[in-house]
């Protein structure tokens, strides 16, 4: 099949890439916090800050599917948490910065990895993502009113991971991220919204987590699903766009938790993620040749769970932790 306008090519002799390079992803991610001056990492690590508590769940998490997260350290990151705690309950990216739910919930599943929840103001998160939902069952990001469908997915999370969804109006969350449903089966960042994969497995996740899936029109959405993959095997975000490793997971998980996972070519999947791998440093990239970081890092590995490799651990498709940790945590889904 020849390659599309918006595609990249895999190098037929993928060389050293044709297997995951697991000891060189681990040591990528163990190296990345090094912010000592001079160091490989020192200016991105300062240049991040603003999504910090995001990234150190990117890569905890990953490093738990890898099996190697006691090359980590426990104390400073339970410790940095701490100190990203604000006083309305929310935790921030870095301390010093505004709460926010997209950190709060990478707070607590950076917890759950760690079983460290009762470190965490748990009686305070409730109360912020409460405060945070409005009257159409949407929730705010954060205090400054923003609406998006992620921000259902990440409220719904955090309170489930706590075993508190009493304290929010789930029913009404459900019905808002079903208003955000398209024509095409997809769903956007707000009622009437493009579709996007990386909103569709926000709200697919968002009903899964409100045991409302049935809500779903899982063919539709699923052939929409299915037609983001590319001659390459990558799959992207919407149509005409390039593939990018990220969206394996987005598109994957989704598919996943509709149970159509089967609909694509999982193999030449497979390849197009393998072929993003660094092998000289560790890391994947969004795209072969391009630099690595920690989000597409744990985004390969976490779709090559989803596709069956058991050399890491097996992946939870709506949460996307280790499903390990969420048996131990006793929180059960799909």
């Amino acid at each position: 099949m020849a390659k599309a306008i918006n595609d990249v090519s895999v190098p037929e002799d993928l060389g050293l890439r044709e297997k995951l390079l697991l000891e060189k992803h681990a040591d990528y991610l163990a190296t990345y916090g090094n912010t000592e001056e001079g160091s490989e990492h020192a200016y991105e690590y300062c240049v991040t800050e603003y999504l910090r508590m995001s990234g150190v769940y990117w890569g905890l998490t990953c490093m738990s599917l890898l099996g190697q997260l006691d090359r980590m350290n426990r104390v400073e990151v339970v410790s940095f948490i701490r100190k990203c705690r604000c006083d309305n309950g929310g935790y921030s990216a870095s301390p010093g910065h505004d709460s926010h739910l997209l950190y709060t919930l990478s707070a607590i599943q950076i917890c759950c990895l760690y079983d460290a929840v009762t470190e965490l103001d748990v009686d305070g998160i409730v109360e912020y993502v409460a405060a945070l939902q409005r009257e159409d069952g949407s929730f705010s990001g954060d205090q400054w009113g923003e609406v998006d469908s992620r921000f259902s997915f990440c409220a719904l999370a955090c309170v489930t991971l706590l075993h508190r969804q009493d304290a929010i109006d789930v029913r009404s969350a459900a019905d808002f991220v079903v208003r955000c449903m398209n024509f095409d089966g997809g769903f956007g960042v707000v009622p009437g919204s493009e579709s996007h994969s990386g909103q569709v497995f926000c709200c697919v996740g968002a009903l899964a987590l409100a045991n409302q899936l049935d809500s779903i029109d899982a063919d539709t959405l699923g052939w929409w699903l299915c037609e983001r993959q590319l001659p390459s095997g990558g799959l992207n975000g919407r149509p005409e766009k390039l593939p990018d490793v990220c969206y394996s997971w987005w598109v994957l998980s989704s598919l996943a938790m509709i149970k159509r996972l089967h609909w694509i070519d999982k193999d030449k999947l497979r390849r197009y993620i393998l072929a993003c791998q660094d092998d000289e440093t560790g890391g994947f990239a969004d795209r072969p040749g391009n630099i690595v970081d920690p989000f597409h890092t744990l985004f390969g590995v976490a779709s090559l769970s989803l596709l069956g490799d058991t050399s890491v651990e097996k992946v939870n498709p709506v949460l996307c932790m280790p499903q390990s940790v969420l048996d131990r945590a006793n929180v059960y889904l799909l």
